[in-house]
């Protein structure tokens, strides 16, 4: 029997060797093919095993060890022999010497598994042979020794060979996937966190230990089955308020850091002006008559400007307590508030139009019968309670401003155009949020999906950063043993080094944050996934922060460069493949595999795929089916 099997192993490994070590330079090793081995296919036993080519892998015995390598590339050495003595003294050229160049990868120790990295060189003259099956799967098992599930969504491009991906050591890490439009990178996102939420929802504690937050900026992850049904989506829309609105807390909401990211806030003036207004309305909402308390300030005010001697500063104030009292009271009813007064230049004070035409700094009650005070005192606790909380917020604003510019601590050209933001955005703020103290982003759920496709430009950056930056304060107060995990979709739109529409000290405020999670997140449970079509947009530190790449198609130089530089463990032949890939076919390399991998992602059913398919003509362009038009004709 132990000959028989004897014969066996040794017609197998006849069958399998390929060659011998011929040089060794390094990592590199070169393969002098036997002559008998260029065919494209061998036969073994009934079955037909692919022949040695580039970017197969190949098997270098040396004792006990088996070395792994991967072929680079081939070339052809020509050999002399002489011809028997007393044959002609010419050189017979034998041309079919053909001569791989491998590059080490690994090696399978004494136990039978895989592992990446180099232990031992070959030396010279042994043994090379092609992997056998068992071998094959070997390489590619990610998961090791582990007993933790993983997920299979994909194979090796060459062989077919099914790849488990690791839950653990590529989920608990940052994902970066990179590829131009229409090369699967979204197919890929939803398919790995599809595959990860199915598999961990059978454990007890997933959905209590584990949140995921998805910011989805062309709504291609909204329908129902995509990922998962059971989520949380944020449809929102800064057009009409009409559509979902996200809850935040008020003491959230109504937060100096909050504000400060929704009005861009600068850090040394701005900032804090926007603490200050914000104390003292926090202050007055504690009040027992918070509309007695406006009234209070604002009568307060109205002496203090109306007894002024500067003129331009007065009818500053002037303007701006209209704008309180017009946000409170209405357009109609400040609309004859300076009927009654007048600026004395000569006597530099306010006075009486007509009548006794008294003078306000020698007649400080006078002030009290002006249409500006009287109009101050009809301000009722209804008129202030039916305000939306940001509209009485802007009233406090200008509340703040009036004193601070009466006392001269700030300059009115410093600060005024942070309030002018606030005005202008107000409206989307309401759109987009709603103070709800109840509840939470994910409410029952542990996935959210935040679909900004119909978000202005403006808050398509501010909204982003804000949700990041509040989830990850929120999940570092809760302590450990429970993970978040960040996904951008389309992650040039928060994460690109380049923008006109936002200062520099704002652009660099938005990749900080970013910066700073993707940096310190890790120790904290924190992960991001991003996947984008320009990774030469996004901030190199993100880039170079992220564990593991899944890289589809690219194209552009730039692109590929930025790739090169962050991916330093690609070999040569793989990154140079990268702008030939298929579609749906990705190069996986980072700490989950010991080596870059070739992978084939498979496609979802059409019902779980994002809404990022390309439209064409000829299903847009058809006559519709019987069945569509009588679904049509049913809807409408």
């Amino acid at each position: 029997m132990n000959d028989e099997t004897s014969a066996i192993g040794l017609v197998r490994d006849s069958v399998l060797r390929i060659g011998t070590v011929s040089g060794i330079d390094g990592r590199k090793v070169h393969i002098a093919v036997d002559k008998n081995k260029n065919s494209s296919n061998l036969l073994l036993g009934g079955e037909i095993i692919k022949n040695v080519s580039v970017g197969a892998y190949v098997e270098i015995r040396k004792g006990f060890l088996s070395i792994i390598g991967k072929a680079e590339g081939e070339t052809l050495r020509e050999e002399s022999s002489r011809g028997e003595p007393g044959a002609s003294d010419y050189a017979i050229l034998d041309r079919n010497r053909r001569v791989l160049s491998v590059s080490l990868v690994g090696y399978i120790g004494e136990d039978s598994r895989f592992k990446g990295g180099i232990k031992e060189l070959p030396l010279i003259g042994n043994e090379v042979f092609i992997l056998t099956g068992e071998k094959i799967h070997e390489i590619h098992n990610l998961r090791g020794m582990g007993t933790f599930p993983g997920i299979c969504i994909a194979h090796t491009e060459i062989e077919e060979i099914p790849v488990t991906l690791p839950i653990d050591g590529l989920f608990n890490s940052h994902i970066a996937i990179f590829g131009n439009t229409g090369s699967g990178k979204s197919n890929t996102l939803a398919s790995m966190y599809q595959e990860m939420i199915s598999v961990l929802s059978q454990l007890p504690r997933f959905r209590e230990n584990c949140r995921f937050l998805l910011l989805d900026f062309n709504g291609e992850y909204e329908d129902r089955d995509c990922i998962t049904s059971e989520k949380t989506v944020y449809s929102l829309s800064t057009r009409d308020d009409t559509h979902d609105r996200i809850p935040m807390s008020r003491e959230r909401l109504l937060d100096v850091d909050t504000l400060s990211v929704l009005v861009e806030a600068t850090e040394k003036t701005q900032k804090p002006f926007l603490k200050r207004a914000l104390r003292s309305f926090l202050k007055a909402k504690q009040a027992t008559d918070c509309a007695a308390y406006v009234r209070g300030i604002l009568t307060t005010q109205v002496r203090k400007t109306l007894q002024m001697a500067q003129k331009d500063v007065a009818f500053r104030l002037l303007d701006y307590m209209e704008e309180a009292l017009r946000q409170i009271l209405g357009e109609t009813a400040v609309s004859c508030t300076r009927d009654d007064i007048e600026f004395h230049s000569t006597a530099g004070t306010f006075k009486e139009r007509g009548g006794k035409e008294r003078y306000f700094n020698a007649h400080p009650k006078a002030i009290e019968e002006t249409a500006l005070y009287q109009i101050v005192e009809t301000i009722t606790p209804e008129h202030f309670a039916e305000l939306h909380e940001l509209d009485q917020f802007y009233v406090f604003l200008h509340l703040k401003l009036i004193d601070d510019l009466y006392e001269y601590k700030v300059q009115n050209e410093h600060i005024y155009p942070v309030i002018n933001r606030f005005r202008s955005k107000k409206p989307s703020i309401k759109n987009l949020f709603e103070i709800d103290d109840k509840h939470s982003l994910w409410r029952s759920m542990n996935l959210a999906v935040v679909s900004l496709r119909d978000v202005n430009l403006d808050m398509r950056k501010t909204v982003p950063l804000l949700l990041a930056k509040n989830v990850y304060r929120d999940h570092k107060e809760t302590g450990s043993n429970k993970t978040l995990t960040i996904i951008v979709d389309e992650a040039h739109n928060i994460l690109s080094r380049e923008s006109f529409r936002e200062t520099e000290e704002w652009k660099d405020y938005r990749l900080e944050t970013f910066e700073e999670i993707i940096k310190e997140g890790r120790k904290f449970g924190v992960f991001m996934t991003i996947a984008s079509q320009r990774p030469n947009d996004i901030s190199e530190t993100i880039i170079s922060q992220a564990h593991n790449f899944l890289i589809h198609q690219l194209i552009n130089q730039r692109d590929l460069l930025a790739i090169s530089k962050a991916v330093s463990y690609i070999d040569k032949v793989t990154e140079e493949s990268i702008p030939t890939l298929p579609v749906g076919t990705c190069i996986f390399s980072g700490i989950a595999t010991p080596m870059p991998l070739k992978l084939a992602i498979r496609e979802l059913p059409e019902d779980r795929q994002p809404r990022s398919q390309t439209l064409r003509f000829e299903d847009i362009t058809k006559e519709p089916e019987a069945d569509e038009l009588a679904r049509a004709q049913e809807e409408a």
